[in-house]
């Protein structure tokens, strides 16, 4: 995993973010449960693809080249 894809990837995840909390009108406890699953996803993705974690059954982090 490169760090050119891990930085686009994650200014992507975070302009989405940026895009569903600034323009879909939804109640602040609902907007608040998509940023941290939103947030969890992100970070054990990072986890797994730094190694950090190691991968277990058939879980498999798709590879971007």
């Amino acid at each position: 995993m490169s760090l050119v894809s891990v930085v686009l990837t994650l200014i992507i995840v975070g302009v989405l973010l940026w895009l569903i909390n600034t323009y879909i009108p939804m109640q602040g406890a609902i907007k608040s449960i998509i940023n941290i699953v939103v947030v969890i996803a992100v970070v054990l993705w990072l986890l797994y693809g730094f190694g950090i974690i190691s991968h277990s059954g058939d879980i498999h982090l798709p590879a971007f080249k």
